[in-house]
């Protein structure tokens, strides 16, 4: 039996991307078909009618008169986004669009087409509910007594656990949320204030802070801060006074007889 060799895999293309160092930064819409046609660009066939143009040296004007597959400009979004369609072109106004390529940032990929989309989208879905499914079904519980039932206990054990692990987690971020210097630059910042715009300070507390050389007379605002001062003392004796008087109204001693 004769051994046969199996073919390779055609490659992916949705999985590939494309870009050209040398003529990123050069990009407009005037260079993106060259940009595009380079020989290292895995999207780009060579026997297209852009290549067969190229070599002659002819218009992009050309390729409507000519029949085969052809690489057109779809759409230009300036200065980041070019949208490049191949197509089978057969006749002057009639094109069959085969796949769509898009540039961004100078990086070319080739955009899925909607088959590819549902499949992607199908098998998410299908991934998360077996997923769902799984987990369900760890919490089944069989007794021969009572059958099947539900036990989530574990479940919320790992949940309270994960509470309190963020509970933590918050408590020490709030804790580290401010150094030092941050949480002191209040006091430091008032401390510096009063130090440079110190409080006044009222005029009988200034003539109190003066002590009176010998042979001076107390101001007339330090008398009458004195006489309000004896005033208040003579005011704040009132109940020295009644228990003075309480004293003096004793009865006198009583007589001993003999």
């Amino acid at each position: 039996m004769a051994n046969r060799q199996m073919a390779p895999a055609p490659e992916n293309h949705l999985r590939l991307s494309w870009h050209d160092t040398q003529m990123m930064a050069t990009l407009s819409p005037q260079t993106v078909m060259d940009y595009f046609c380079r020989k290292s660009n895995p999207f780009y066939d060579h026997q297209c009618n852009n290549e067969t143009i190229r070599m002659q040296r002819l218009g992009v004007e050309h390729l409507h008169n000519m029949l085969g597959l052809e690489y057109i400009l779809l759409h230009v979004a300036e200065p980041i986004l070019y949208v490049i369609r191949k197509q089978h072109r057969h006749n002057t106004a009639e094109a069959t669009p085969i796949a769509d390529y898009y540039i961004i940032g100078g990086t070319v990929y080739k955009a899925p087409d909607l088959a590819n989309v549902i499949n992607a989208r199908i098998l998410n879905t299908v991934v998360n509910l077996q997923s769902a499914f799984e987990e369900a079904s760890s919490y089944a519980r069989y007794h021969p007594n009572k059958g099947y039932t539900w036990d989530f206990s574990s479940n919320k054990v790992l949940s309270d656990k994960s509470k309190s692990d963020k509970k933590d987690a918050n408590g020490a971020k709030d804790e580290n949320s401010g150094t030092l210097f941050q949480k002191q630059r209040v006091d430091m910042l008032l401390v510096e204030l009063l130090r440079k715009f110190p409080p006044p300070i009222p005029p009988t507390l200034q003539n109190m802070q003066q002590p009176l050389q010998p042979g001076q007379l107390p101001s007339a605002a330090g008398a009458d801060g004195a006489a309000s001062n004896a005033a208040g003392d003579n005011h704040a004796t009132g109940p020295l006074d009644i228990a003075t008087e309480s004293i003096d109204m004793k009865p006198p001693p009583e007589k001993k007889t003999k």
